[in-house]
């Protein structure tokens, strides 16, 4: 019993790792939802507003995955939502520059 118990806890994924992987989801989706606003056409400031509602499921996995990372290095509650929340912030700001300056210039973004 003991030894299965070891095994899985092994097996379950770090705090650090489950950021890692959800912030590769949440950044893919934004970088596709990006992607179908420049082929749409759609104008910075209702960009600026739909990031921020578009990929709920993937920015609420990021957001709980940094949370329990910062519980597990010590962090408060407190302190550790709002670390996750300007993280997520700063990833609607981010997109949105690159959206104003894709379209600015005609491009697309690449793989």
């Amino acid at each position: 019993m003991l030894i299965t118990t070891l095994v899985l806890a092994m097996m379950a994924q770090s705090p650090s790792a489950t950021v890692a992987t959800t912030r590769v989801a949440f950044t893919k989706c934004l970088r596709d939802d990006m992607k179908k606003a420049l082929e749409a056409k759609v104008e910075d400031v209702q960009y600026e507003m739909q990031v921020k509602s578009n990929c709920g499921t993937e920015r609420d996995a990021f957001r709980k995955a940094v949370i329990a990372l910062g519980r597990a290095s010590g962090d408060s509650e407190a302190v550790a939502t709002e670390d996750a929340d300007l993280q997520i912030e700063d990833y609607h700001a981010n997109f949105t520059e690159k959206f104003k300056d894709y379209k600015s210039t005609n491009t697309m973004p690449g793989e």
